[in-house]
């Protein structure tokens, strides 16, 4: 476990909360601009959050237990495991019919924009920076363009839901693209033998709690959603401008 002080535990906290909370409430709305009735929506809804909520303590308790901790001498994958079988398991349960069918919805594209607002907390990088327990190499990328995704996120999840389009495949392309780029320097500045930014200190921190939730949760949820929203915005069909979806 990283010592680091109790605010920043909240802020990773939040994101790490926060993004399927949405996804969830997402869930939920899309199933009943679909056609479905409540229950059908909300036990969607409360089956994902179910699902990704033991994947968090899960991920919590391999995290405290060593399971993702860096060594000098060895390479020890098990985080980057973790972060792509979430990954996997997130775009597989986009083919399930019930959630296939919300994703189809109007509106949908909206919802799968808006939790990324929640990756303004990639500040918590550049705070661990400023304690000194990650290398500005890392934590000035991630954190700097996870904010800015989190800024425009939005702008853009009003625009979809008003059936505007402009800058959103963009928008999901350089998202996608942040998080390829800070997955990649985090792994060449961590440690082990494949070590290639020799920079100090190391990322070594961030298979530690509460920053490994970050890598292991969160981050597969975004990208999933750039993923999903990428394929809804070449496939689903133009929609009239009208009244937005999501609140103001």
């Amino acid at each position: 476990m990283a010592d680091l002080p109790l605010y920043l535990w909240a802020l990773v906290l939040i994101g790490v909360i926060g993004i399927p909370a949405t996804i969830a409430v997402g869930l939920f709305a899309s199933t009943l601009r679909a056609g479905g009735n409540r229950r059908v929506a909300g036990r969607m809804a409360a089956g994902f959050g179910a699902v990704w909520a033991a994947w968090i303590i899960l991920s919590a308790v391999l995290a405290d237990g060593g399971a993702y901790r860096q060594s000098i001498s060895q390479n020890r994958p098990w985080i980057g495991v973790a972060a792509g079988g979430a990954l996997l398991a997130a775009l597989f349960a986009t083919a399930i019919p019930a959630i296939g069918t919300a994703l189809r919805s109007p509106g949908a594209l909206a919802w799968l924009t808006l939790p990324h607002t929640f990756r303004l907390v990639g500040a918590a990088f550049i705070i661990a920076m400023a304690l000194g327990k990650l290398p500005a190499a890392f934590a000035l990328p991630a954190g700097l363009g996870d904010i800015a995704v989190g800024i425009t996120a939005l702008f853009i999840a009003r625009r979809l839901a008003g059936g505007d389009r402009t800058g959103a495949a963009w928008f999901n392309i350089l998202g996608l693209l942040d998080l390829i780029v800070a997955v990649s320097i985090g792994f060449l500045a961590g440690l082990g033998p494949t070590r290639l930014l020799d920079v100090s200190p190391s990322t070594a921190d961030i298979a530690l709690l509460p920053l490994a939730l970050i890598p292991t949760t969160a981050v597969p949820l975004a990208a999933a959603m750039h993923v999903t929203s990428l394929v809804r915005l070449r496939t689903a069909p133009v929609r009239a401008p009208h009244s937005p979806a999501v609140p103001a």
